[in-house]
């Protein structure tokens, strides 16, 4: 039972990546191109957490600030795309969780599995809190442009309050599209977060030149301190944004080419080019709005400008068509922890298990949308996720690195010099987490 539940994991998580890429990944034989590789890389990278990047650039106090931290984060960014696919060559696994249970133990491989769900789940919490802000705008534009301006407040509220709105939207689309054990309607419609992430950053630009008055404030900190503390702020945002170390497991395994030359010239080039997207659109947004920027760039523009409005829409039916890989890749680590227990003392039949899948579901839906209508903007959410990615950017593929040379024939100066990158790697990534969560958690309580 188990081996066909871990069989099965292992088949959902790489139809849910060919599910952001193309269908030539769903087949068994690995027929994935290296240009391949590097458009669904791009695809698992670019996303909500470009809307962050102006207010981090910003935060940090300068382009040459944060594009230094930027640099620095790509070493380790690029570093841990190939220490996974190294792993991958020597583990029998084509999941994340697997390669890291295979190679560390099922201790460290139970711990991936937590912080992938914990991981899933805030990634979902800031979509909907994406689309929330999305929908405000949007309501404010139609209110504005609205000839019954002086409508009663009780009317407003049914119809323009953007959290009944987000509500209706979650239970009446996204539920519905979750529930389904195949959503392979996606494979169609992935493509809209790439679309809506170079469309962002070239509306950006042009906003930028065209706009009649940009603001340009140059931050001064009081003390060092100051200065690096907030340099370390934008670390998160740069985790968040560059994130796709979970899903390029799945990606390697699926390549024909896998040689370890070939994956890491794929992983230089697609965050070189994520680099290029991030960049652009944090400078010229940062440079438009100075420290008036939001937090959600698309919220310091005009509500009934229509580049904008464009650019509000295609992310929004992006998030909706997104979400749900999302919540199957996070209920399928769930449903087949929960199925391992009670087979012990249940036989568990399939009307069990759509049972399970439903619940699982409607409970993550809800509570999902529960802490995005609470949450002030988009930074906390983001400022968490960043801290839990560090898990999956650097110390986990540093533990990988240090346990697979322990048990790979090569010269001690080799060893030596990997066994110290890793532990380089677990070592930057504790500090980041116990950074960016702490701060994380600090300012989300001042809020309240």
């Amino acid at each position: 039972m188990r081996l066909k539940q871990d069989h099965r994991m292992e088949e959902l998580a790489r139809e849910s990546i060919s599910l952001l890429g193309k269908s030539g990944l769903e087949g068994g034989t690995p027929s994935l191109s290296s240009m391949g590789a590097i458009f669904i890389m791009l695809k698992s990278a670019l996303g909500a957490g470009l809307l962050n990047f102006p207010w981090a650039f910003n935060k940090v106090g300068g382009m040459h600030t944060a594009i230094m931290v930027e640099l620095v984060s790509l070493i380790f960014l690029i570093s841990g795309l190939v220490i996974l696919g190294y792993a991958s060559s020597l583990s029998k696994h084509s999941t994340y969780q697997g390669v890291v249970k295979d190679l560390c133990g099922p201790a460290i491989g139970k711990l991936c599995g937590i912080c992938y769900i914990i991981n899933l789940f805030m990634i979902c919490v800031a979509f909907l809190r994406v689309v929330e802000d999305q929908l405000e705008k949007l309501c404010d534009s139609i209110h504005s442009n609205n000839t019954l301006y002086a409508m009663s407040e009780v009317s407003q509220s049914w119809y323009m309050d953007p959290r009944f709105a987000i509500t209706v939207l979650c239970l009446v689309i996204i539920l519905p599209l979750s529930i389904p054990k195949e959503i392979s309607f996606q494979k169609y419609t992935s493509i809209l977060g790439t679309l809506a992430a170079c469309y962002l950053t070239v509306m950006i630009i042009i906003k930028y030149y065209v706009m009649e008055h940009p603001v340009l404030i140059k931050h001064e900190f009081s003390s060092n301190a100051a200065s690096w503390a907030s340099m370390f702020s934008v670390v998160p945002t740069i985790c968040f944004g560059f994130q796709c170390h979970e899903a390029c497991v799945t990606i390697y395994s699926s390549m024909k080419n896998k040689c370890l030359s070939n994956w890491a010239a794929v992983s230089v080039v697609s965050m070189l080019i994520c680099l290029l997207i991030y960049s652009f659109t944090g400078i010229y947004g940062s440079l438009t709005f100075g420290e008036a920027v939001a937090a959600d760039i698309l919220m310091s523009y005009p509500g009934n400008d229509v580049a904008v409005i464009i650019a509000r829409l295609l992310f929004t039916i992006s998030i909706i068509t997104i979400y749900p890989i999302i919540l199957l890749l996070g209920r399928c680590v769930i449903q087949e922890a929960w199925l391992n227990h009670r087979e012990k003392s249940l036989f568990v039949t399939l009307t069990y298990e759509r049972c399970v899948r439903v619940v699982i579901t409607v409970l993550w839906i809800l509570v999902t949308l529960l802490i995005a209508l609470f949450v002030p903007d988009i930074s906390e959410v983001i400022s968490v996720i960043g801290g839990i990615s560090a898990f999956f950017i650097f110390i986990f593929p540093g533990l990988c690195l240090v346990c697979a040379v322990e048990s790979e024939p090569m010269n001690t100066k080799a060893k030596s010099c990997l066994t110290a990158w890793g532990a380089i790697s677990v070592v930057c990534g504790a500090f980041v987490f116990g950074q960016s969560t702490t701060i994380a958690v600090m300012e989300i309580i001042a809020k309240f």
